[in-house]
């Protein structure tokens, strides 16, 4: 937990020149910047878990720091007392392993034969040598690391955040915050960019220190809650490491539709079929979008790809997220209840306190995680179920389906849970009411449809996941009884 006086950070009259300092060499260690100018690409809505925010909340796109508040928040009487928020990752690099792939499929491009000469007599473009000699600019030391974008993400959600609910996110409140985080280098960074752009909101004009000179001190690192997956025994076993547990995304990649998009893609790019396949294929439209997010270019990777090929690509990044997500098998949505239940013991505590006339201790709550956290939670509380699963079988039959990644956990993406103390409540049972947001948007529940609950009715519905949840017990492989039977 966060502690320290109300000031967010150490700071006195002397060092504004320091502060500047600490800005300008935290900014130079990153390596590149968002343009001014946003590049948009026909092809943004389909890039699933690779999604810029914006482009899955276009409403922010006019002034990205400024709130824009869903007019069915709850107001007047109804006063906000406590903010529990669970956020993704802001923007990021490739992994070390898409870069690899990356590398292999430029060196596919650079290693072809001659072109063509009929298709450059006729004025047609050599695709695959514009990217044979487009700069490869991704190296392995980046792995997964948040960018300068990213932490902007951060930043300017923080902004927007204190400015939706400046009670909550007072500067009285400041040293009471609580920021819990994934150990990834990328969500730790994204905690420290969030306190940074709530710097700028307290400090306007003001450059943020260092993280290193923060008051309040870094998020503390909680794997068990933010990372509960690689704590699951029979996830890790049955899922993860399991060769034959997403089968139906290597289906998918021999099927029809990612076929005619190898097929298509060797003759663009005038590389042999057989040196292609669908990983290569993924990676090749990922670079699209990393290009896209981190950069603000629009890549000769994008024009490889038309929209029918885009929406192909995002159905199989669907598939995956829903096989190994929680939504396909459940282990992994039944073993993150341990981080549904923190969420609740929070909302209680501070009911409780509310109640007997204290102070709130942890008005907001922040966590810091990644896709992986966010959608086993949305699939234990309900939400983007559809009637039928995905299969590799059902491409066009899941054309108007709920689950589509990028429209749920893009970058950035953040589910908050707002408690509310309404002052004028016919009843006692009427006094404390629950919002949840997701990016931002109010998410209406998912067994009424109604966009706020009596605190008391929402835990009613979810008691059976509150009080059954036994994390140990989900997620022990079963015995195996090695004794010989006589």
């Amino acid at each position: 937990m966060l502690r320290g006086p109300c000031r967010l950070f150490r700071v006195s009259v002397a060092p504004v020149a320091a502060l500047a300092v600490a800005l300008v060499s935290s900014l130079s260690r990153c390596s590149l910047l968002e343009p001014e100018d946003r590049v948009v690409s026909p092809l943004s809505p389909y890039f699933g878990t690779k999604t810029r925010y914006e482009d899955a909340n276009p409403g922010l796109l006019p002034d990205p720091e400024a709130p824009r508040r869903d007019p069915q928040l709850l107001e007047e009487t109804c006063i906000p007392v406590q903010l529990v928020a669970l956020i993704r990752h802001g923007t990021r690099y490739p992994t070390t392993k898409q870069i690899r792939k990356l590398r292999q499929l430029h060196g596919l491009l650079q290693a072809r034969g001659p072109g063509d000469d009929r298709i450059r007599a006729a004025g047609g473009g050599d695709l695959g040598a514009v990217l044979a000699n487009w700069p490869l600019w991704y190296a392995d030391w980046m792995d997964g690391q948040l960018v300068e974008k990213g932490r902007q993400d951060m930043r300017q959600l923080a902004l927007r955040l204190a400015s939706l609910f400046p009670v909550l996110f007072s500067r009285e409140n400041c040293g009471r915050l609580q920021l819990v985080t994934s150990s990834k280098h990328r969500c730790v960074d994204s905690g420290a960019a969030f306190l940074q752009g709530l710097w700028q909101h307290y400090h306007p004009g003001l450059p943020p220190p260092d993280v290193a000179d923060m008051e309040c001190g870094p998020p503390r690192i909680n794997d068990k809650l933010m990372r509960f997956f690689d704590h699951c025994e029979k996830f890790l076993t049955q899922v993860e490491r399991n060769a034959t547990a997403l089968y139906h995304v290597e289906a998918f990649k021999t099927g029809p539709e990612m076929q005619n998009i190898l097929k298509k893609v060797a003759g663009i790019l005038q590389v042999p079929v057989n040196n292609l396949n669908a990983d290569l294929i993924q990676v090749a439209f990922f670079t699209c979008s990393f290009d896209l997010a981190i950069k603000g270019v629009k890549s000769p990777w994008c024009d490889v790809f038309d929209i029918d090929d885009a929406k192909v690509l995002e159905y199989l990044n669907d598939l995956k997220q829903y096989w190994k997500r929680g939504y396909g098998y459940t282990i992994n949505s039944q073993s993150s209840c341990t981080l549904f239940q923190d969420i609740f013991q929070h909302l209680d505590k501070a009911v409780e306190q509310k109640q007997s006339s204290q102070p709130i201790s942890s008005p907001v709550i922040l966590q810091f995680g990644h896709a992986e956290t966010l959608l086993p939670l949305l699939s234990l509380m309900g939400y983007f179920k559809d009637k039928e699963p995905l299969t590799a079988y059902n491409y066009k039959e899941q054309t108007h389906r709920k689950f589509r990644s990028g429209h749920i956990v893009p970058y950035a993406s953040n589910l908050i849970f707002v408690l509310y103390h309404c002052k004028n409540a016919k009843t006692p049972k009427e006094e404390f009411q629950v919002q949840m947001l997701l990016n931002e948007k109010v998410l209406p529940l998912a067994h009424s449809q109604e966009t706020v609950s009596l605190y008391e009715d929402l835990k009613n519905h979810y008691k059976d996941i509150l009080q059954s949840c036994h994390t140990s017990e989900e997620c022990e492989l079963p015995k195996v009884n090695t004794s010989d039977e006589l």
